[in-house]
């Protein structure tokens, strides 16, 4: 009985530290990346939301479970990136070319009986 005890067991893997963690990255970058489809309403908003479900996302995709909703919270990620990019670039083109336009309707008006 003794010699039992005694004998050598084959060792445990040990758990690992984060376990659960890819499951709730996975799950926030879903998350954010919806909150982050917003930024076409709030820019200022869509695009730092968007970089941290691209990053939450890619960390999240490593357990084989939640790789799909890491993913999807990838991808939902860039487009709320690309939607925060509309309103910028319309103010951007409007302030560029809004001068131009101004002039050109002043001048269609002042030409008109």
């Amino acid at each position: 009985m003794n010699e039992q005890m005694n004998a050598p067991t084959s060792p445990q893997p040990a758990p690992s530290a984060g376990a659960g963690t890819e499951k709730i990255m996975a799950i926030v970058s879903l998350v954010v990346g919806v909150i982050s489809l917003c930024g076409l309403f709030i820019p200022i908003i869509g695009i730092p939301l968007g970089l941290i479900g691209i990053v939450l996302g890619f960390f999240g995709r490593r357990d084989a479970e939640w790789k799909t909703y890491a993913t999807v919270g990838m991808a939902l990620s860039v487009v709320g990136i690309l939607l925060s990019c509309v309103p910028i670039g319309l103010i951007s083109v409007m302030r560029l070319l809004g001068p131009k336009i101004g002039n050109t309707f002043s001048s269609i008006s002042s030409s008109l009986p």
